[in-house]
């Protein structure tokens, strides 16, 4: 990576650091509800190399894009991919760091708009460098909450905490069991006897669209109805009181709530090394994504059902929705994809390479 930064700017870099994107197992829609939440990383990574630049400016080049952004660094966001770097160097600002200016070089092989964050990848990536390069003295946790700081704050998207926490902290082969609300975590081995899947359905989404931060304010409405700070301070003992809310309000709740306790009995049947039980979590958690919270499309549920009749033991939406991708847990993902892709040749398979 330093090479690409060598090549863009003529001068070596003060930093390079790197992040991974992730797969969520269980636990959609539950980190910005002070939730649970099961993620794991996966083996494709954003590199992130920094140095100075002119006084008052940031100069980006993506390779992925092709493309150099240059922008004051007190300029407003706009809806680009620099956004998500310039807010990290805001929240890096926010800690009396002086940034004065800086160059930066971008290489991913994260697809984008699959539902595996690709934004927190960069964000944490480029934290990481920053941190590197300026000395700062941030823990991982730390890191990570200041990714989280710059995609709400700056870049616009009422994000929860889950993504960052995964990239910043995750292990690879472990499943992290995350409470969004205390931050206590801990890494729990994923099934030896099965692997993970990830399928892209052939439908992109963008999280910054209007129904991710309609669904987040439908959970706060149906928390002030039930005179609660947040759904996290309920469980299954309240769906009565959650069915008697009004439509949407009754079924997005039911579903944050269900899903808090699917994620508690994933970890249980990880922990038990059961993969039959986790597979069946996985099933009804997509089924209470596509029917509770509506942020499945045809084409997602599709692939999730042709993955079940091929062999899957589980599958399900990961990722905010509106399209993206799938999680499987199959036996042998070679063996198990060609019959899936002849159902579906628009969907790809993005897990294992």
């Amino acid at each position: 990576m330093s090479d690409l930064y060598t090549k863009t700017f003529g001068t070596d870099p003060a930093a390079t650091e790197k992040a991974p994107a992730r797969a969520n197992l269980l636990g959609e829609h539950t980190d910005y509800n002070d939730g649970f939440v099961l993620p794991t990383p996966l083996p494709y990574f954003t590199t992130v190399s920094v140095g100075p630049g002119k006084p008052g400016e940031v100069e980006a080049f993506a390779a992925q894009f092709n493309e150099t952004l240059t922008r004051r660094l007190d300029a407003p966001a706009h809806g680009d991919w620099l956004d998500y770097v310039l807010g990290c160097v805001r929240v890096v600002q926010q800690q009396r760091v002086p940034v004065e200016g800086l160059r930066v070089a971008i290489e991913s092989d994260v697809p984008m708009g699959a539902g595996i964050s690709s934004s927190a990848a960069l964000e944490v990536a480029t934290l990481r460098a920053l941190r590197r390069w300026l000395e700062l003295s941030i823990d991982d946790e730390m890191l990570a909450r200041m990714g989280q700081r710059a995609e709400s704050g700056y870049v616009g998207m009422p994000c929860g905490i889950m993504d960052q926490m995964v990239s910043s902290v995750g292990r690879p082969g472990a499943a992290l069991f995350l409470d969004t609300r205390s931050s206590d975590y801990e890494h729990v081995p994923l099934p030896r006897s099965h692997e993970l899947a990830v399928v892209h359905s052939g439908v992109s989404h963008k999280l910054t669209d209007g129904g991710y931060r309609q669904r987040r304010t439908e959970c706060e409405q149906a928390a002030a109805a039930l005179n609660v700070a947040s759904l996290r301070e309920l469980d299954v003992g309240d769906l009565p009181a959650i069915e008697a809310l009004p439509e949407p309000l009754n079924r997005r709740a039911r579903h944050v709530i269900t899903e808090n306790r699917r994620v508690l009995d994933g970890v249980q049947a990880l922990r038990a090394g059961d993969a039959q039980a986790f597979g069946r979590l996985m099933v009804e958690s997509h089924r209470s994504q596509r029917d509770d919270y509506a942020v499945s499309v045809p084409e997602v549920d599709a692939l999730v059902e042709s993955a079940l009749q091929r062999g899957a033991l589980g599958a399900r939406l990961t990722g905010g929705g509106f399209g993206g991708c799938i999680i499987a847990l199959v036996s042998d993902a070679k063996a198990w994809w060609p019959a899936v892709q002849a159902d579906h040749p628009n969907a790809w398979l993005v897990y294992p390479r």
